[in-house]
């Protein structure tokens, strides 16, 4: 039988560890723009491609995308029309060079929750993030997860299970959040440092190891049957 991850959708405007995506593919800007961004207290993953912003966004552990229109491999309004066809809701604003009013009507009617144009002041950018997180229902993408018999929030970052629970560090409820998104699947070594530490970290592959440890006794603080299994060569799996 397959294992299934149920989704219970939270709420809680008060958080400020949110989760933000920048898909741009101007590096210099995604510097700037993501380092300012964390200098005020958000959380920032970049990438610099079309159908890999599209293959992020899927994940569901943003809070908010910022969005260029002219990226490689795939443009920002079919990126923007795929995730909500596959029912992706996550706040969009888009932030691009096009700023003819019919580009403007092209970008919000595809479903775009705002509309930049650059050159932008980081002030006028930080207030609509803010707007729009203080919207009801934004905070839908963050749902509460639960597998066999933990249940995991993203948002406060508790597990619990078996009558106990514990508070996972930042790395260790992203590692965890894609297990649980992908119950009984074999994740490659890859894909899991990319999500986690990013796609342009350089991170060690050790780093890895330490936190499926890490992860590993959470699952035993919880008294959980659930465990982080090793597929020589491959990767991690939840089972």
């Amino acid at each position: 039988m397959t294992r299934q991850c149920v989704y219970i959708k939270t709420a809680d405007p008060e958080r400020d560890d949110m989760n933000i995506l920048m898909i741009e593919d101007d590096k210099d800007l995604c510097e700037t723009v993501s380092f300012s961004l964390r200098q005020e207290g958000f959380s920032v993953d970049v990438c610099h491609d079309g159908e890999e912003g599209l293959y992020y966004m899927e994940d569901g552990i943003h809070d908010l995308v910022i969005l260029d229109r002219m990226l490689p491999h795939m443009d920002g309004i079919t990126l923007l029309k795929e995730a909500r066809k596959r029912g992706i809701r996550t706040p969009v604003i888009f932030l691009t060079a096009l700023g003819e009013l019919n580009d403007k009507l092209t970008g919000l009617n595809c479903g775009a929750d705002d509309y930049m144009v650059k050159p932008f002041a980081f002030e006028e950018l930080l207030a609509r993030i803010h707007c729009l997180l203080r919207r009801p229902g934004t905070y839908d993408s963050s749902p509460v997860l639960k597998l066999e018999d933990i249940t995991y929030d993203p948002a406060t970052r508790r597990l619990s299970g078996n009558g106990t629970e514990c508070t996972l560090s930042n790395r260790e409820g992203n590692l965890l959040e894609i297990f649980l998104r992908n119950p009984g699947q074999t994740l490659p070594r890859t894909l899991l440092l990319n999500r986690v530490w990013g796609p342009d970290s350089d991170v060690e592959e050790g780093n890895l190891d330490n936190y499926i440890h890490f992860l590993r006794r959470r699952l035993k603080t919880v008294k959980s049957g659930l465990s982080v299994r090793t597929v020589r060569g491959v990767g991690y799996q939840i089972g």
